[in-house]
């Protein structure tokens, strides 16, 4: 494991030095580097392309998206980092890598928080998911819109997690974030930190029983392949941010920063279009690679969420925030 960080440093510091980083200027116009951990089709990956076009028809050629996926800039922490600093111009990232550093995101992941798809997809598109991007300005990102990631389950290399007794005594894998680590306490499992592209050994090797995430994530990943039990818990519908680099955002004239604000917005109902079908095809494959996909007892789980709520949930900001989505 530490030789895959180690090559993943080198390779990110060879992608850095590269003559064309951070969105220079040549004279074919300004190139903006996008950054995603998936693999090239996935619908994050082709929302921001989409975007891209947008953009580039708007501005006549002068500004231009280039995506590098799966990781070739790292996972979302480095790419976080680096579009921080403005090194990366754009990186689609889930809001878990933001947790520690912007309160304000955590709560678009808190377990069982939005009733449904319709929910998440109503308050995050609307004025609450501003509130929440307008958090990140101080931290150098501008949250230029939020797509789907749909809901987060268990799947296992054991028994099935229908019930929170499943999962006690589990190394299970989650993202780097505290909130997510006191979710998996909270359940009764043994959180395991993990960045996503060491999961696949991870599981493969025994060094966690299992992980969580959605239907396209556990097949594109090859989860299903090391991890074949998947209990439908649904225990979070936490969002992507597509975040630009504010360094990179104010260098940009202001009519061509509505351009991106406005390709960015375009660009939601595009991915969100390919998430849905993306997500009933996946199911059939790992059904087909031989899965097997249980109901849990959701409210079980439920039930055990209020010790993270009030741990991160303390302050008067945040709980105004989470009562606006549950009024929402």
């Amino acid at each position: 494991m530490q030789s895959i960080a180690m090559s993943r440093r080198l390779m990110l510091g060879a992608a850095l030095a590269a003559p064309w980083i951070g969105g220079r200027a040549s004279a074919q116009g300004l190139t903006l580097r996008a950054a995603d951990i998936h693999p090239d089709g996935y619908p994050t990956i082709e929302g921001v392309k989409y975007m891209g076009r947008l953009i580039e028809e708007r501005t006549g050629g002068r500004i231009r998206i280039q995506m590098f996926h799966s990781r070739q800039l790292g996972d979302e922490k480095d790419s976080l980092e680096q579009t921080r600093f403005g090194v990366i111009d754009i990186t689609r990232v889930n809001t878990a890598p933001l947790n520690n550093l912007v309160p304000e995101t955590l709560v678009a992941g808190l377990p069982f928080l939005f009733r449904d798809t319709a929910h998440m997809q109503k308050v995050m598109d609307g004025p609450i998911g501003e509130d929440i991007g307008k958090a990140t300005l101080p931290h150098g990102l501008v949250t230029l819109c939020y797509y789907d990631a749909g809901a987060r389950s268990f799947y296992t290399r054991g028994k099935p997690a229908r019930t929170p007794d499943d999962l006690k005594g589990m190394k299970i894998r989650v993202q780097q974030s505290d909130m997510w680590v006191a979710m998996m306490r909270a359940f009764g499992a043994n959180a395991t930190p993990l960045p996503y592209g060491e999961v696949y050994s991870a599981l493969q090797t025994g060094v966690v029983d299992g992980a969580e995430n959605n239907f396209p994530s556990f097949l594109t990943a090859r989860h299903f392949e090391v991890a074949k039990h998947y209990a439908q818990t649904e225990h979070s519908l936490t969002p992507e941010i597509v975040a630009m680099s504010k360094r990179s955002f104010d260098r940009i004239a202001k009519p061509d920063q509505e351009i991106i604000r406005q390709a960015a917005k375009e660009s939601v109902p595009h991915m969100r279009g390919l998430w849905v079908k993306m997500e009933e095809d996946a199911r059939r494959q790992v059904e087909a690679g031989g899965a097997l996909i249980v109901e849990a007892d959701k409210p079980a789980f439920a039930r055990l969420v209020r010790p993270v709520y009030d741990q991160f949930v303390r302050d008067a900001k945040l709980k105004q925030l989470v009562e606006r989505i549950r009024e929402g």
